[in-house]
């Protein structure tokens, strides 16, 4: 697991869109390397957007087909609209992340942990100069209220310490994993599935 978690780090993983995303955060790491900014610089994710953005206009990586009549609902970093039976489109603009290649490292993490919530990434979404990333996810209906109890008892089973409220971090792996409320893990058929996780890569 530690050599996975490395690969992902080190943008060499393989896993489900894995060298979709490696291109993308290869080509971000080139140009925050050529500008000589940090990420705790104050313009630096205005300046990362806009070199992500030629990156999609280059590879044509626009997406175009959401119908706003789909729209179901939306969190702080996120407007999630159903597609069809089986899934949900969500369109996350990287609020949580002070970058966009740390967004991306999540999906990864996301999908390296959960992957039977799996993220696949559709392409972006510009709407009122917001850039958003558009993921396909399975549509997960619950069946019951998730007991929050027994998320901590899977996740402490796994290696993650509860440090306060919803949120974990796993010492071994150095990852931090937060907001894993109700809402974010859905319990159907007694089973907990993780739609909505935010990882964070410590140094």
């Amino acid at each position: 697991m530690n050599d996975e978690i490395q690969h992902i780090i080190s943008r060499e993983s393989q896993i489900g869109q894995g060298i979709v995303i490696k291109t993308i955060t290869d080509f971000l790491a080139r140009c925050q390397e050529a500008s000589g900014m940090a990420k705790t610089d104050k313009l630096f994710k205005e300046k990362e957007t806009k070199n992500l953005i030629k990156f999609i206009e280059i590879e044509k990586l626009w997406y175009s087909s959401i119908n706003i009549n789909d729209y179901i609902a939306e969190g702080a970093e996120q407007k999630v609209y159903i597609k069809n039976d089986k899934s949900v489109l969500k369109l996350n603009d990287s609020i949580y992340y002070l970058s966009w290649i740390d967004y991306f490292q999540n999906l990864l993490l996301h999908n390296y942990f959960f992957p039977d919530t799996s993220y696949d990434l559709l392409g972006f979404h510009l709407h009122e100069e917001i850039l958003y990333a558009v993921v396909q996810q399975p549509f997960v209906k619950a069946t019951k209220k998730t007991d929050l109890d027994l998320v901590k008892l899977f996740l402490t089973n796994n290696g993650f310490q509860n440090t306060r409220n919803n949120d974990y971090f796993n010492p071994e792996l150095g990852l931090i994993l937060e907001d894993l409320h109700d809402e974010n893990v859905l319990t159907q058929n007694g089973i907990l599935y993780f739609i909505d996780t935010v990882f964070y890569i410590t140094d």
